[in-house]
């Protein structure tokens, strides 16, 4: 180059780079927020002080209803149950799920369900669906008295596949404190109360999934005469929540211990209330195994074990109940039109469960 020469080149115009070319909208998603903030408002109640936008729900707890009171806390996901949701392009749904999921975690302790949050993550944020995912969370808050406060959304393109999100919820609620249960008065003699299940709730699915789908190589649109039903529609079923019956038993002072059975099974989930030194005995021909559960065992040869520690078989909700106290549980369970099975009693042992 001779000097004094100047080198220069030509600058190139380029379009400025934006949020949404990485493939998150920001305003699509602030467009969505609005619409789903009706939603949400349709689950307050007098507790809740604050708008939905904010860094942080506020909820004023009354202390003239629980003048002792301890906050009980669970969090919880719908799982692989949403692989069929996708599939199905049912969205509705899955938001019940989580919400009934979380209040009977706490329920099970004497509970009563305060307030939700919710955390949604999708690659790409699809407003339809968000709508239709809240509209389930917030039926289910508005079912169970529980307000529905406020939550996350999160667009990570490239982190989900298209059309896929992932879904969690967050509960608290509140029980004074002498109206704490925690299976600490169980004794040997108590009768085991079951709870009809819906179907496989939110657990199993990624074994229910593989026998249905990839060993039976069922359509999720296919009737399935086993099933008594469509293959999609029978692995749909929603949730339920045991609040209200739950609610029943525990105010009439008849109930020692309550476990919600979900991932594990009647064999992992029961134990975990049974003080030391006592085992429950659970009459396995006391209640009929729903069709779904008998087609799942029957595609995979599934043992038993198996099968009793990875779904609920039926019974989504054990209730313990001191044995002077059971002729009054039935009559409130019937009153309630509340159908049960009596599945066992409560024994000296090993803190397990030992299926007779």
């Amino acid at each position: 180059m001779n000097a004094g020469t100047k080198n220069t080149k030509t600058a190139v115009k380029t379009k400025p780079v934006t949020y949404a070319d990485a493939g998150v909208d920001i305003s699509e998603g602030d467009r969505t927020k609005q619409r789903i903030k009706m939603l949400a408002r349709k689950t307050f109640n007098k507790g809740v002080l604050s708008e939905i936008g904010g860094f942080g729900g506020l909820f004023g707890l009354d202390v003239a209803k629980y003048p002792d009171p301890v906050l009980v806390s669970s969090a919880d996901g719908v799982g692989t149950k949403l692989k069929v949701a996708f599939e199905l392009g049912i969205h509705h749904t899955v938001g019940c799920d989580l919400v009934n999921h979380c209040v009977n975690d706490i329920a099970v302790q004497g509970a009563t369900p305060l307030f939700f949050l919710d955390y949604l993550a999708t690659g790409k944020l699809e407003g339809g669906v968000l709508e239709k995912v809240v509209e389930g969370l917030s039926e289910a808050c508005r079912a169970n008295g529980c307000a529905l406060i406020g939550g996350e959304t999160a667009q990570m393109p490239g982190f989900y596949s298209e059309g896929e999100y992932d879904l969690a919820g967050f509960i608290v609620g509140v029980v004074n404190r002498d109206q704490i249960i925690t299976g600490d008065k169980i004794q040997a003699g108590d009768v085991l109360f079951g709870l009809p299940s819906n179907g496989l709730h939110t657990n199993g699915y990624s074994l229910a999934r593989k026998l249905l789908f990839e060993v039976a190589k069922y359509g999720a649109d296919q009737y399935i005469n086993e099933l008594k039903d469509k293959t999609g529609a029978a692995l749909m079923r929603q949730h339920r929540s045991y609040l209200s019956i739950l609610k029943k038993l525990t105010s009439a002072g008849v109930v020692t211990g309550m476990a919600h059975i979900t991932g594990g099974g009647i064999t992992e989930n029961l134990p975990r209330i049974l003080p030391k030194g006592l085992a429950a005995q659970v009459e396995l021909s006391s209640w009929e195994v729903p069709p779904l559960f008998q087609h799942l065992q029957t595609l995979g040869q599934v043992d038993q074990d198996e099968m009793m520690r990875t779904f609920n078989m039926g019974i989504g909700m054990i209730v313990v109940v001191p044995a002077e106290a059971a002729k009054k549980a039935k009559a409130i369970l019937n009153r309630a039109n509340e159908r049960f099975h009596v599945i066992g009693r409560i024994a000296r042992g090993e803190r397990r469960v030992n299926y007779v």
